[in-house]
Protein backbone atom coordinates (compact mmCIF):
# COMPACT_ATOMS: atom_id res chain seq x y z
CA UNK A 1 0.00 0.00 0.00
CA UNK A 2 3.28 2.37 -0.61
CA UNK A 3 1.59 5.78 -1.96
CA UNK A 4 3.63 5.87 -4.76
CA UNK A 5 2.50 8.98 -6.67
CA UNK A 6 0.64 12.52 -5.30
CA UNK A 7 -2.88 11.27 -6.43
CA UNK A 8 -1.98 7.89 -4.45
CA UNK A 9 -1.05 9.44 -1.34
CA UNK A 10 -4.12 11.69 -1.40
CA UNK A 11 -6.19 8.47 -1.27
CA UNK A 12 -3.86 6.72 0.99
CA UNK A 13 -4.55 10.00 3.58
CA UNK A 14 -8.30 9.47 3.02
CA UNK A 15 -7.83 6.34 4.38
CA UNK A 16 -5.76 7.16 7.48
CA UNK A 17 -8.07 9.86 8.47
CA UNK A 18 -10.89 7.29 8.27
CA UNK A 19 -9.32 4.47 9.88
CA UNK A 20 -5.71 5.04 11.23
CA UNK A 21 -7.60 6.42 14.39
CA UNK A 22 -9.47 2.46 14.80
CA UNK A 23 -5.91 0.54 14.03
CA UNK A 24 -5.26 -0.14 17.63
CA UNK A 25 -9.02 -0.79 18.88
CA UNK A 26 -8.99 -2.91 15.64
CA UNK A 27 -5.45 -5.20 16.56
CA UNK A 28 -6.99 -5.63 20.01
CA UNK A 29 -10.29 -6.84 18.61
CA UNK A 30 -8.00 -9.37 16.58
CA UNK A 31 -5.84 -10.31 19.23
CA UNK A 32 -8.95 -10.87 21.42
CA UNK A 33 -9.50 -13.53 18.83
CA UNK A 34 -6.55 -15.23 17.67
CA UNK A 35 -4.95 -15.13 21.10
CA UNK A 36 -1.67 -14.60 18.48
CA UNK A 37 0.07 -11.91 17.83
CA UNK A 38 1.16 -13.05 14.76
CA UNK A 39 -2.49 -13.93 13.34
CA UNK A 40 -3.64 -10.36 15.14
CA UNK A 41 -1.15 -8.49 12.93
CA UNK A 42 -1.85 -10.67 9.61
CA UNK A 43 -5.23 -10.25 10.10
CA UNK A 44 -5.36 -6.32 10.97
CA UNK A 45 -3.52 -5.47 7.90
CA UNK A 46 -5.58 -7.59 5.91
CA UNK A 47 -8.45 -5.68 7.36
CA UNK A 48 -7.11 -2.77 6.50
CA UNK A 49 -6.37 -3.76 3.05
CA UNK A 50 -9.62 -3.99 2.32
CA UNK A 51 -10.88 -0.96 3.78
CA UNK A 52 -7.93 0.86 1.97
CA UNK A 53 -9.53 -0.51 -1.79
CA UNK A 54 -13.18 0.17 -0.35
CA UNK A 55 -12.43 3.77 -0.05
CA UNK A 56 -10.26 3.82 -3.55
CA UNK A 57 -13.26 2.78 -5.15
CA UNK A 58 -16.37 4.64 -3.64
CA UNK A 59 -17.49 7.86 -2.80
CA UNK A 60 -18.61 7.39 0.42
CA UNK A 61 -16.98 4.49 3.17
CA UNK A 62 -19.15 2.52 5.39
CA UNK A 63 -21.24 4.53 7.87
CA UNK A 64 -19.87 3.06 10.53
CA UNK A 65 -16.49 2.40 10.31
CA UNK A 66 -15.64 0.87 13.23
CA UNK A 67 -18.67 -1.84 12.80
CA UNK A 68 -17.19 -2.52 9.68
CA UNK A 69 -13.76 -2.82 9.96
CA UNK A 70 -14.67 -5.25 12.78
CA UNK A 71 -17.01 -7.15 10.42
CA UNK A 72 -14.69 -8.13 8.08
CA UNK A 73 -12.05 -9.27 10.47
CA UNK A 74 -14.35 -11.45 11.88
CA UNK A 75 -15.01 -12.86 8.77
CA UNK A 76 -11.00 -13.12 7.64
CA UNK A 77 -10.49 -14.72 11.11
CA UNK A 78 -12.98 -17.27 10.93
CA UNK A 79 -12.14 -17.99 7.13
CA UNK A 80 -8.58 -18.97 8.82
CA UNK A 81 -9.67 -20.88 11.40
CA UNK A 82 -12.34 -23.28 9.15
CA UNK A 83 -9.19 -23.38 6.26
CA UNK A 84 -6.82 -24.57 9.31
CA UNK A 85 -8.91 -27.32 10.50
CA UNK A 86 -9.42 -28.55 7.11
CA UNK A 87 -5.32 -29.00 7.55
CA UNK A 88 -4.99 -29.50 11.02
CA UNK A 89 -6.64 -31.71 13.34
CA UNK A 90 -6.53 -31.01 16.10
CA UNK A 91 -5.26 -26.90 16.24
CA UNK A 92 -3.05 -26.95 19.24
CA UNK A 93 -3.36 -23.05 18.79
CA UNK A 94 -6.89 -23.38 19.18
CA UNK A 95 -6.68 -24.70 22.32
CA UNK A 96 -4.36 -23.04 24.00
CA UNK A 97 -4.27 -20.48 26.79
CA UNK A 98 -3.02 -16.87 25.84
CA UNK A 99 -0.33 -15.43 28.08
CA UNK A 100 -1.36 -11.90 28.95
CA UNK A 101 1.48 -9.52 28.14
CA UNK A 102 0.70 -7.33 31.17
CA UNK A 103 -1.73 -5.92 33.45
CA UNK A 104 -3.04 -3.10 31.69
CA UNK A 105 -6.97 -3.45 32.08
CA UNK A 106 -8.41 -5.73 34.37
CA UNK A 107 -11.42 -6.00 31.40
CA UNK A 108 -8.60 -6.88 28.57
CA UNK A 109 -7.42 -9.26 31.24
CA UNK A 110 -10.17 -10.92 31.62
CA UNK A 111 -11.04 -11.16 27.71
CA UNK A 112 -7.75 -12.55 27.62
CA UNK A 113 -9.80 -15.69 28.99
CA UNK A 114 -11.28 -17.35 25.91
CA UNK A 115 -10.55 -20.77 25.19
CA UNK A 116 -12.18 -23.73 23.34
CA UNK A 117 -14.34 -21.36 21.52
CA UNK A 118 -15.54 -21.75 18.45
CA UNK A 119 -14.63 -19.02 16.14
CA UNK A 120 -18.89 -17.68 16.35
CA UNK A 121 -18.79 -17.80 20.04
CA UNK A 122 -15.58 -16.10 20.68
CA UNK A 123 -16.66 -13.63 18.36
CA UNK A 124 -19.73 -13.05 19.96
CA UNK A 125 -17.99 -12.66 24.09
CA UNK A 126 -15.33 -10.63 22.59
CA UNK A 127 -17.91 -7.90 21.28
CA UNK A 128 -19.98 -8.12 24.03
CA UNK A 129 -17.97 -8.21 26.85
CA UNK A 130 -14.49 -6.14 25.96
CA UNK A 131 -16.22 -3.76 23.80
CA UNK A 132 -19.26 -3.05 25.13
CA UNK A 133 -21.50 -3.56 21.68
CA UNK A 134 -24.80 -4.04 22.54
CA UNK A 135 -26.74 -7.75 21.44
CA UNK A 136 -27.92 -5.66 18.27
CA UNK A 137 -24.64 -4.56 16.98
CA UNK A 138 -23.02 -7.88 17.55
CA UNK A 139 -25.72 -9.35 15.93
CA UNK A 140 -24.92 -6.98 12.55
CA UNK A 141 -21.26 -7.28 13.05
CA UNK A 142 -21.77 -11.36 13.15
CA UNK A 143 -24.54 -10.60 10.25
CA UNK A 144 -26.55 -12.97 12.59
CA UNK A 145 -30.04 -12.70 14.77
CA UNK A 146 -29.85 -11.69 18.05
CA UNK A 147 -31.44 -14.85 19.41
CA UNK A 148 -27.95 -16.73 18.01
CA UNK A 149 -25.60 -13.82 19.52
CA UNK A 150 -27.40 -14.61 23.10
CA UNK A 151 -26.79 -18.53 22.39
CA UNK A 152 -23.18 -18.10 21.47
CA UNK A 153 -22.72 -15.61 24.35
CA UNK A 154 -24.16 -18.34 26.95
CA UNK A 155 -21.83 -21.26 25.52
CA UNK A 156 -19.12 -19.34 25.30
CA UNK A 157 -18.99 -17.63 28.48
CA UNK A 158 -19.44 -21.16 29.94
CA UNK A 159 -16.32 -22.25 28.46
CA UNK A 160 -14.23 -19.57 29.93
CA UNK A 161 -11.44 -21.53 31.15
CA UNK A 162 -8.05 -20.35 32.48
CA UNK A 163 -5.16 -23.00 31.25
CA UNK A 164 -1.63 -22.22 31.26
CA UNK A 165 0.47 -22.78 28.13
CA UNK A 166 4.29 -22.44 27.70
CA UNK A 167 6.98 -22.21 25.36
CA UNK A 168 8.71 -24.79 24.00
CA UNK A 169 12.07 -26.65 25.56
CA UNK A 170 15.72 -24.90 23.76
CA UNK A 171 15.98 -25.46 20.55
CA UNK A 172 19.51 -24.69 18.30
CA UNK A 173 18.98 -21.39 16.25
CA UNK A 174 18.57 -23.06 12.87
CA UNK A 175 22.13 -22.41 10.52
CA UNK A 176 21.05 -19.60 7.95
CA UNK A 177 19.14 -17.71 10.75
CA UNK A 178 22.88 -17.08 12.70
CA UNK A 179 23.88 -16.45 9.80
CA UNK A 180 21.55 -13.84 9.08
CA UNK A 181 22.58 -12.50 12.85
CA UNK A 182 26.01 -12.72 12.36
CA UNK A 183 26.35 -10.55 8.86
CA UNK A 184 24.03 -8.48 9.98
CA UNK A 185 25.53 -7.63 13.58
CA UNK A 186 28.96 -6.85 11.13
CA UNK A 187 26.73 -4.30 9.26
CA UNK A 188 27.81 -6.61 5.96
CA UNK A 189 25.15 -5.61 3.33
CA UNK A 190 26.79 -8.21 0.65
CA UNK A 191 26.50 -10.96 3.08
CA UNK A 192 22.75 -10.59 4.10
CA UNK A 193 22.30 -9.95 0.36
CA UNK A 194 24.15 -13.26 -0.54
CA UNK A 195 21.40 -14.89 2.12
CA UNK A 196 18.35 -14.13 0.15
CA UNK A 197 17.36 -16.64 -2.60
CA UNK A 198 16.82 -14.69 -6.12
CA UNK A 199 12.84 -15.69 -5.65
CA UNK A 200 13.08 -14.07 -2.17
CA UNK A 201 10.31 -11.85 -1.13
CA UNK A 202 10.96 -8.88 1.45
CA UNK A 203 8.42 -7.04 3.28
CA UNK A 204 8.20 -3.61 5.33
CA UNK A 205 4.74 -4.84 6.62
CA UNK A 206 2.14 -3.01 6.23
CA UNK A 207 4.91 -0.71 3.85
CA UNK A 208 6.79 -1.99 1.37
CA UNK A 209 7.14 -5.58 -0.71
CA UNK A 210 10.33 -5.99 -2.63
CA UNK A 211 10.97 -8.61 -4.93
CA UNK A 212 14.66 -10.35 -5.26
CA UNK A 213 17.83 -9.81 -3.97
CA UNK A 214 18.88 -6.58 -5.03
CA UNK A 215 15.69 -4.68 -4.84
CA UNK A 216 15.71 -5.78 -1.09
CA UNK A 217 19.08 -4.32 -0.78
CA UNK A 218 18.65 -1.24 -1.99
CA UNK A 219 15.76 -0.50 -0.05
CA UNK A 220 14.88 -3.08 3.04
CA UNK A 221 18.07 -4.16 3.79
CA UNK A 222 19.58 -1.25 3.95
CA UNK A 223 16.82 0.57 5.90
CA UNK A 224 17.22 -2.26 8.60
CA UNK A 225 20.93 -1.84 8.59
CA UNK A 226 21.44 1.50 8.47
CA UNK A 227 18.09 3.22 8.94
CA UNK A 228 19.35 4.27 12.22
CA UNK A 229 21.20 7.68 11.17
CA UNK A 230 18.31 8.69 9.77
CA UNK A 231 16.10 8.29 13.25
CA UNK A 232 18.74 10.07 14.83
CA UNK A 233 18.94 13.04 12.33
CA UNK A 234 15.98 15.39 13.05
CA UNK A 235 16.49 16.93 9.78
CA UNK A 236 16.14 13.97 8.04
CA UNK A 237 13.30 13.79 5.44
CA UNK A 238 11.39 10.55 6.85
CA UNK A 239 7.91 10.20 7.80
CA UNK A 240 8.23 8.82 11.12
CA UNK A 241 6.85 11.61 13.68
CA UNK A 242 9.38 13.39 16.11
CA UNK A 243 8.26 12.00 19.10
CA UNK A 244 9.16 8.47 18.00
CA UNK A 245 12.83 9.85 17.40
CA UNK A 246 13.59 10.85 20.92
CA UNK A 247 17.27 10.27 22.30
CA UNK A 248 17.49 7.70 19.38
CA UNK A 249 21.68 7.11 18.52
CA UNK A 250 23.07 7.04 15.23
CA UNK A 251 24.67 3.70 15.78
CA UNK A 252 23.78 1.02 14.09
CA UNK A 253 20.74 -1.77 15.43
CA UNK A 254 22.26 -5.17 16.56
CA UNK A 255 19.86 -8.22 16.32
CA UNK A 256 19.46 -11.53 18.67
CA UNK A 257 17.10 -14.73 17.54
CA UNK A 258 14.37 -15.23 19.81
CA UNK A 259 12.05 -18.50 19.80
CA UNK A 260 8.14 -16.72 20.38
CA UNK A 261 5.09 -19.30 20.39
CA UNK A 262 7.79 -22.38 18.36
CA UNK A 263 8.87 -19.23 15.75
CA UNK A 264 11.89 -17.81 15.83
CA UNK A 265 12.30 -14.04 14.92
CA UNK A 266 14.96 -11.58 15.42
CA UNK A 267 14.80 -8.63 17.75
CA UNK A 268 16.53 -5.59 16.66
CA UNK A 269 18.05 -3.55 19.47
CA UNK A 270 18.22 -0.03 18.42
CA UNK A 271 20.66 1.99 20.96
CA UNK A 272 19.11 5.55 22.61
CA UNK A 273 20.43 7.96 25.11
CA UNK A 274 21.47 5.58 28.37
CA UNK A 275 19.56 2.67 27.20
CA UNK A 276 18.76 0.35 24.02
CA UNK A 277 15.11 -0.55 23.31
CA UNK A 278 13.49 -2.86 20.94
CA UNK A 279 12.25 -1.20 17.48
CA UNK A 280 11.12 -4.04 15.41
CA UNK A 281 11.04 -7.74 14.89
CA UNK A 282 11.79 -9.64 11.61
CA UNK A 283 11.28 -13.32 10.58
CA UNK A 284 12.64 -15.24 8.46
CA UNK A 285 11.21 -18.48 6.19
CA UNK A 286 14.07 -20.34 5.54
CA UNK A 287 14.98 -22.79 2.16
CA UNK A 288 18.19 -25.01 3.97
CA UNK A 289 20.65 -21.91 3.88
CA UNK A 290 18.83 -19.36 2.48
CA UNK A 291 16.09 -16.90 2.83
CA UNK A 292 13.00 -17.42 1.34
CA UNK A 293 10.79 -14.65 2.79
CA UNK A 294 11.52 -12.19 5.05
CA UNK A 295 9.00 -9.83 6.83
CA UNK A 296 10.22 -6.51 9.14
CA UNK A 297 7.49 -5.44 11.48
CA UNK A 298 8.63 -2.16 12.48
CA UNK A 299 5.38 0.49 11.70
CA UNK A 300 2.92 -2.02 13.82
CA UNK A 301 3.01 -0.42 16.81
CA UNK A 302 0.50 -2.20 18.15
CA UNK A 303 2.37 -5.28 17.44
CA UNK A 304 5.91 -4.07 18.73
CA UNK A 305 4.36 -3.41 21.64
CA UNK A 306 1.96 -6.53 22.37
CA UNK A 307 5.17 -8.96 21.45
CA UNK A 308 7.33 -7.12 23.51
CA UNK A 309 5.31 -7.94 26.26
CA UNK A 310 5.42 -11.40 25.63
CA UNK A 311 8.98 -11.50 25.14
CA UNK A 312 9.79 -8.98 27.64
CA UNK A 313 11.82 -6.70 26.37
CA UNK A 314 11.51 -3.01 26.80
CA UNK A 315 10.16 -1.16 23.43
CA UNK A 316 9.82 1.92 21.53
CA UNK A 317 7.47 2.50 18.41
CA UNK A 318 7.81 4.10 14.94
CA UNK A 319 3.95 4.65 14.55
CA UNK A 320 2.34 3.66 11.52
CA UNK A 321 3.41 6.10 9.10
CA UNK A 322 6.79 6.03 6.89
CA UNK A 323 6.64 8.87 4.59
CA UNK A 324 5.52 12.78 5.28
CA UNK A 325 1.84 13.94 4.60
CA UNK A 326 3.50 16.89 3.19
CA UNK A 327 5.20 15.14 0.13
CA UNK A 328 4.23 15.93 -3.25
Amino acid sequence: MTPESPAARRSYQRFLAAYEPLRTELYRYCRYLTRSPWDAEDITQDTLARAFVLLANTEDGPQNPRAWLFRVASHLWIDHVRRRREVDTPEPEEVAQLEVPDARESREAAGTLLAKLTPQERAAVVLKDAFDFSLEEVAETLETTVGAVKAALHRGRGKLVDDASSEPGARPVPGALDAFCAAFNAGDLDRLTALLLDSAVVEVVGATTQHGPEAARRTVLHGMLFGSRLLADPNAPIGIDAQYRKDVLPDAPRVEARLHRGRWLLVHWYKHAGCEAVRAFTTLELAGDRVSHLRNYFYNADFLVDLAGELGVPVRINGYRWWREDDN
